[in-house]
């Protein structure tokens, strides 16, 4: 089977590459094992020497990666260029902490001496997404091989080049040939190569049937597991909002990486005594984002990513409309071969409708209009979801209580759009998935915590 990466802007073939076989898989899945039993007992001052040069190389190439995703999946250049150098930024910050996170830790006990080690486990397998097709893979990669692991990554089919520059990223940085290693393949070897003995757990961000299959599979093999799923984060517009302010945050927040990610606001609920002012100054931020290439100067919003991401997404948008919704921006299929969708904002939107229900993964607003604190809240958590979310609210103590005690999701901002960062945990809960990624936490999920007592 060929693997091709398509220029969804254009719907040209950007390059084609043969799938590997399970024996050659098999193969480097032994070549990395060697890597990491020598790295494995390297020094964190060895392992930071190479994970800074990365990082050093992550700048200097910046804009030739931001180019690779624009050709690969529409992201436009300068969030290319801005996404690798997060990724130099995540090098960086493991590179100065992966130390202290992982010093041993001393228990007080009758024993001569008790105490932590934090123990890497092996080979560790990532199965990644297309829409940050740097970010998704560093945030993994650099605490892990920080930890002492080694791992092999099976990228998203439409990314194949970024797959491999990746791998040849952490080549050029002078870690050890086979230590981080992609394998050119599609999704029907995953299961075999969790099953292989050589590779000791798996970590997925993706949608909720791929984390599913690979957790089940894992579950079946005793493997541990951290999954990073879908998200439909909710964003509350309470009364007292400053609502010039939620307006352009939540278009902003809406219309990352034109819609397509997981931590994306997604469902607006909004109190009614300001729903009208919200949305008049909601749709025209949304309406003054200028779509287009993603390799001209100023595009804020590129194509999806593939064409029947595309379809599927409008498809939830008719039928959210079939069932009530009223359209007050967007809503229609540009006359352009590219895979683009317009900023879209629904209103109107209840339960039972996709703009409700589902994720929305693309440039379109759910405006959801509710009566109180208590009913705002009901909805946010109203979702099979739980990634993330957000509170507008001049009112600083009623947004902190509402956000740390109140929404189910992994992260709640207030005043602000949410995002990642290597200085704080990123993960969710319910069928967003479960483990976390990034700082101290997300560090310890692929290590060995053992205990040692010494009488």
């Amino acid at each position: 089977m060929a693997i091709e990466s398509i220029n969804p802007a254009t719907g040209d073939v950007v390059a084609r590459y043969e799938e590997m076989a399970p024996a050659a898989v098999a193969d480097i899945v032994a070549k990395t094992h060697e890597a990491f039993l020598g790295w494995r007992r390297t020094s964190f001052t060895t392992r930071a020497q190479a994970m800074r040069k990365a990082a050093e190389i992550l700048r200097s190439d910046a804009s030739h990666y931001g180019k690779l995703m624009a050709q690969e999946m529409g992201k436009p250049l300068r969030d290319g260029i801005a996404e690798t150098q997060k990724c130099a930024t995540g090098c960086d910050f493991y590179a100065e902490h992966a130390a202290r996170f992982l010093a041993p830790e001393p228990v007080a006990t009758e024993a001569r001496k008790c105490f932590v080690t934090f123990q890497p486990l092996g080979v560790v397998l990532a199965v990644m997404p297309w829409n940050f097709p740097f970010w998704q893979v560093f945030r993994f990669a650099a605490p892990g091989l920080m930890a002492g692991n080694a791992a092999v990554l099976k990228h998203a089919s439409n990314v194949p080049g970024c797959a491999l520059a990746i791998e040849d990223v952490f080549r050029r940085a002078g870690f050890p040939e086979n230590l981080f290693r992609t394998l050119m393949i599609g999704s029907r070897q995953v299961e075999g190569i969790i099953e292989h003995p050589l590779i000791r757990a798996a970590t997925l961000t993706g949608s909720g049937p791929a984390g599913r299959a690979v957790a089940s599979k894992a579950g079946a093999m005793l493997k541990k597991t951290v999954l990073e799923l879908g998200g439909s984060d909710p964003y509350l517009v309470l009364e007292d909002a400053d609502i010039d302010q939620a307006a352009a945050l939540s278009a902003k927040g809406r219309l990352i990486n034109a819609g397509q990610s997981c931590i994306a606001a997604k469902r607006f609920i909004v109190l009614d005594k300001v729903r009208a002012a919200f949305e008049e100054r909601f749709v025209e931020r949304m309406r003054a984002a200028r779509m287009g290439d993603p390799l001209q100067e100023g595009t804020e919003v590129g194509p999806l990513a593939r064409h029947d991401l595309r379809d599927a997404l409008h498809q939830q948008v008719e039928a959210s409309v079939a069932k009530g919704a009223r359209c007050l921006l967007g809503g229609r299929i540009p006359k352009d071969r590219g895979a683009y969708y317009p900023p879209t904002v629904l209103t109107d939107v209840r339960k039972g409708m996709p703009a409700y229900d589902e994720e929305m993964f693309g440039p379109v607003a759910s405006v959801i209009a509710v009566k109180s604190e208590e009913e705002a809240i009901a909805v946010a958590n109203d979702s099979p979801f739980g990634l993330g979310g957000g509170i507008f609210s001049r009112d600083l103590a009623r947004a902190e209580r509402i956000a740390a005690e109140e929404i189910e999701s992994g992260a709640v901002f207030v005043n602000e759009t949410v995002r990642s960062d290597p200085r704080w945990p990123f993960g969710g809960v319910k069928e967003s998935g479960y483990g976390r990624e990034l700082s101290a936490y997300g560090i310890k999920e692929f290590v060995n915590i053992k205990s040692v007592y010494i009488a």
